[in-house]
């Protein structure tokens, strides 16, 4: 009887986020509408800011990286902005040839707070596009993005892992995030739904950021302001012929990152969602999908949930279980098939269960980083070789 309650409540769990997982997996297998050549916001003034809390070793890379976008337009330029430095990112942006803005508010933490210094110090540009200090952007990636801009209030773009191929850690990132970042806004977008903000590739216009402007402060921003666009009646529209690729954290800087990552949304849904859902019900139905997102726990432990439910569970609730694991198959398989995965993608899927082992471990980290007064902590990023 306590093994059959387990299983049911452990599948219960998952029913949500199954059916939303398969949604989104479905309508992101179809064919999209390629975006006319001729389209684009050629002569709007772009500022591509890049927040850097102590970003030195890193940072020359990326801002190679994005002046070779750059450079040749003369309606965009970079801003870096050097939040609460204790090192030389001001002074290794300088030399690079790029504008400089130093923040020293060192009571005020978080890359929500750069962010606004940085949009209100910027006020002659129309667009501004967010790439974070640890980023290569694909080639064409300014000209893909400005095309995207007529009409749109907000765009965000593909975003993936530096140096997929570098290790079978790496790439099994690169499939995690081939799902989270490619596939999910990718089928919000075909289902006409506001693809989402990834906090590392996206755009905002001078007028949603007049309406809406940017007081997200937890920590994780990103997915708080995009549900304060979709409360405003905003559309942040899906960028799939572009991407940026950001460094991935090893050992405990992939602990504080993940737990950082999965707490903020556990405190996301106990903050947001039950006002979120009594407007929904009150008919604001394009509430319901960022409900659902929230509602949609992180896929290893929706699978952990799932393999409960079909070893301790029996006749239907094994059938279920085994649908939803299905839908997780058709994820991956998608997520594969969109990023072109290489040998090294396939053969990083091996380290499934020593993943999901690791995750189990992070609950407790998880727990604490959605406490209400979890305060932000910059991620440790590894040596980046700036000539690549």
């Amino acid at each position: 009887m306590v093994l059959d309650t387990l299983a049911t409540s452990a599948l219960a769990l998952t029913l949500p986020g199954s059916a939303y997982l398969g949604l989104l997996s479905v309508a992101a297998a179809l064919p999209r509408s390629p975006i006319d050549p001729r389209h684009g916001a050629w002569h709007a003034r772009v500022v591509v800011l890049v927040p850097a809390h102590n970003e030195s070793v890193g940072l020359l890379r990326t801002l190679q990286s994005l002046r070779r976008e750059v450079d040749g337009d003369p309606f965009a330029r970079i801003v870096v902005v050097a939040d609460n430095c204790s090192d030389d990112t001001a002074a290794v942006a300088r030399a690079a040839g790029v504008a400089v803005l130093e923040r020293n508010e060192p009571d005020q933490r978080g890359k929500g707070h750069a962010l606004q210094f940085g949009f209100d110090a910027c006020g002659d540009a129309d667009w501004f596009i967010v790439v974070d200090a640890d980023t290569d952007v694909a080639p064409g990636f300014l000209r893909a993005m400005r095309r995207a801009m007529p009409g749109a209030d907000a765009l965000q773009c593909r975003y993936g892992v530096r140096d997929p191929l570098s290790s079978r850690r790496a790439a099994l990132a690169d499939v995690a995030l081939g799902g989270w970042n490619v596939v999910r806004p990718r089928g919000r977008a075909a289902l006409g739904w506001s693809a989402g903000i990834l906090g590392n590739g996206f755009a905002l216009s001078r007028e949603t950021l007049q309406r809406v402007p940017y007081a997200a402060r937890s920590i994780i921003e990103d997915v708080e302001y995009h549900q304060l666009l979709v409360q405003a009646g905003l559309c942040v529209g899906w960028v799939d012929n572009t991407a940026v690729r950001g460094e991935m954290p090893d050992g405990a800087a992939a602990v504080q990152q993940r737990a950082r990552w999965e707490g903020g949304r556990l405190r996301l849904i106990a903050d947001r969602a039950p006002a979120m859902l009594g407007q929904a019900l009150r008919g604001r139905w394009r509430l319901i999908d960022p409900l659902l997102d929230l509602a949609l726990l992180p896929l290893s432990w929706h699978i952990t949930l799932l393999l409960m439910s079909l070893v301790l569970g029996n006749g239907t609730v094994q059938a279920l279980a085994v649908v939803g694991l299905a839908v997780v198959v058709l994820h991956v398989a998608l997520a594969l098939g969109l990023i072109r995965a290489k040998a090294t993608h396939a053969r990083a899927l091996l380290g499934v269960p020593a993943y999901l082992v690791w995750k189990l471990c992070l609950l407790g980290a998880t727990w604490r980083a959605a406490d209400r007064h979890a305060a932000w902590v910059r991620t440790a990023r590894p040596p980046t070789n700036t000539t690549k």
